[in-house]
């Protein structure tokens, strides 16, 4: 289907879009321009099959508990159309109907539900939503929806304001600020970025919509050159090919983990909504998880933190070397001095790309951004609940997906992990991937000298534009820096050393994925520039052992416990009467528990379950000593 024949001539924006709600048809497009398709008309319901889903993706599932919202999604290309990735951002609103100047018969309910959508050539989403909000409220205002020129006039206004612009600089950014990224994750979001450079299946899920896109592409945006160059290849899926197929409710799914043992399938049955079709099959380029079974209970389940670092052997965070030697077990002294920043990556050519001979993604001159989209591993913003099957697609190696439906996150069996934005917790199921996450001691130095500059109180300093450390540029570069440097470092002869600072397991791991294996393909002679090395390596000390006991005090169940403990002691001391003798001896027996159970488990191995082991054995559950 030859509809953009001359993309450079149309300008980077496709579409405007308007799509409704009908109360017997449920979401369709009621109006765009230029036509969907070139032989219909402006307010033709049709639509390309490869875009089926655009109406359910404009106006998200859920939508009518809010006044508005923003959504960003992204569409595959079409058959035969020069381009790759369509970008959208949709701007929601819903009003009631009795305010209407003019009402058509088919508003039948008490509210109007209707999006504004562009659907562009170029990944300026926050751009692209700034100019989207003020005509969306404009053409509400209006209260008439047959007033439909504010429309074209935006499709003129867009294309001829964005025309030529470059995919460089902070616009390409607007709305997307990692501080408050890492003041909510904290330093889970280097174990966000760790995750996402392994390939894994990850579920962001929050609502309202705006949210979970925000989160998700900030995320995204600490990857040099993602969000610019690197997403062109990432909405490459098939949609199903027949509407009866979205209307069964029993479904067998393919579940896939990280873990090496036999091939199974899993059933699972939905009654309240409708879902994709029964699907059985076999994925034979990734191996299904060891123990997952979607009749899991919670305790199968564990938030990921730093305490499971403490229950890995010492030498694993050091390549497996009892000798005590690696960078991150010196016992001497790490004193970086403070107010120091670190260097950001190299700055010669920064802004010429090229076109990358093995990834076919715009590259610079260090062969970023990597090619983590590509190839089936899919960027979906927001996934509408009729995209409920490409989580188990044997086409989609992965994905980094957002969903506000609830279906998505109790089918946890197919994904490797599921972000909670309201909570800031990353839940994981396999034990092993758990471990590969697991932060070494350069990476809790790295995360905190993020978070301490993010949490310092500098406002006074961003006020007049002139601060840069805490910044969000200043964050990215920090990430950038942290990417060259591994990179270097895997180029090195004999590194064992310097990658335990990443952890030798994660860079094991990294090393055989799609991404890693694409830029070792290749040459890039810019990386000489770079000084190889973990930019927070440096001799173990007694700061790093208080720190590294500080995040798993705040971040695990058992920490939790030591604390609650705590403050039933201070309580208690602070009582007088006959009571305080049992009360403090009871709270401080409470506290010596908890504290006896902690500490006894920092000196005791990673307990890996065997493939012979029982169901209970190797339940996530029983990897921690119960106080």
């Amino acid at each position: 289907m030859e509809v953009h024949g001359k993309e450079e001539l149309r300008g980077p924006v496709l579409h405007i879009v308007v799509v409704g709600f009908h109360h017997k048809k449920g979401c369709q497009v009621e109006y765009s321009y230029p036509p969907l398709l070139p032989e219909e008309a402006h307010d033709s319901n049709n639509l390309p099959e490869e875009w089926k889903y655009l109406p359910f993706l404009a106006l998200p599932d859920g939508a009518h508990n809010y006044q508005e919202d923003t959504v960003y999604f992204h569409l595959p290309p079409l058959a035969g159309a020069d381009m790759k990735c369509v970008y959208g951002v949709s701007c929601y609103r819903q009003i009631e109907a009795k305010s209407l100047k003019v009402r058509l018969a088919d508003v039948t309910r008490e509210t109007v539900q209707k999006s504004v959508a562009v659907l562009s050539r170029v990944p300026l989403y926050g751009l692209l939503q700034a100019k989207l909000q003020l005509i969306t409220h404009a053409y509400f205002d209006e209260k008439d929806f047959s007033q439909i020129s504010i429309l074209k006039e935006l499709y003129e206004h867009m294309n001829g304001s964005l025309r030529g612009t470059t995919l460089e600089g902070s616009q390409v950014f607007l709305g997307l600020s990692p501080r408050d990224l890492i003041l909510h994750f904290r330093h889970k979001v280097l174990i966000l970025f760790k995750l996402i450079l392994l390939e894994k299946k990850v579920l962001f899920y929050v609502s309202p919509v705006h949210r979970l896109v925000g989160a998700l592409m900030t995320v995204l945006s600490l990857f040099p050159g993602m969000i610019e160059h690197g997403l062109v290849d990432s909405s490459h899926y098939r949609p199903k090919s027949s509407v009866s197929e979205d209307i069964s409710l029993v479904e067998e799914f393919v579940s896939v983990s990280v873990t090496d043992v036999a091939d199974t399938s899993m059933e699972l049955r939905v009654e309240e909504v409708p879902t994709p079709s029964q699907r059985t099959a076999e994925n034979h380029h990734l191996k299904p998880p060891s123990q997952a079974s979607p009749d899991s209970s919670e305790s199968d389940w564990e938030t990921l933190d730093p305490s499971v670092l403490e229950e890995i052997p010492k030498d694993t965070e050091t390549g497996g070397s009892g000798s005590g030697s690696g960078g991150a077990e010196l016992p001497e002294t790490f004193d970086p001095a403070p107010g120091v920043p670190i260097t950001v990556q190299p700055q010669g050519g920064h802004g010429v790309v090229s076109q990358g001979l093995v990834s076919g993604l715009e590259e610079d001159q260090y062969g970023l951004p990597l090619a983590v989209f590509t190839k089936g591993y899919l960027c979906l913003p927001y996934m509408a609940l009729q995209q409920h099957h490409l989580l188990s697609d044997v086409t989609v190696r992965g994905f980094v997906a957002g969903a506000t439906n609830v279906l998505f996150r109790q089918q946890r069996h197919l994904s490797d992990a599921i972000v909670d934005v309201e909570e800031a917790k990353i839940q994981i199921g396999d034990p092993e991937l758990r471990k590969l996450l697991s932060l070494t001691t350069a990476d809790l130095r790295f995360a905190d000298y993020l978070v301490k500059h993010v949490t310092e109180n500098r406002e006074d300093v961003f006020l007049d534009g002139t601060g840069w450390e805490g910044g969000d540029e200043w964050i990215r570069a920090q990430f950038g820096l942290y990417v060259h440097s591994l990179l270097s470092s895997t180029l090195q002869e004999d590194a064992d050393k310097l990658l335990a600072d990443w952890g030798t397991p994660f860079v094991s791991a990294w090393r055989i994925t799609h991404n890693y294996r694409v830029w070792f393909s290749n040459k890039h002679p810019a990386m000489v520039e770079i000084t190889p090395g973990h930019p927070f390596q440096g001799q173990y000390s007694a700061a790093d052992l208080k720190l590294r006991f500080s995040h798993s005090v705040q971040n695990s169940e058992r920490g939790k416990k030591i604390g609650a403990a705590v403050i039933t002691t201070s309580r208690s001391v602070v009582q007088t009467g006959k009571a305080v003798g049992q009360s403090v001896g009871g709270a401080l027996t409470s506290a010596k528990s908890a504290m006896s159970s902690w500490f006894s488990t920092l000196a005791q191995p990673a307990i890996v379950a065997s493939p012979t082991a029982s169901p209970e054995a190797q339940s996530p559950s029983t990897l921690e000593a119960k106080p």
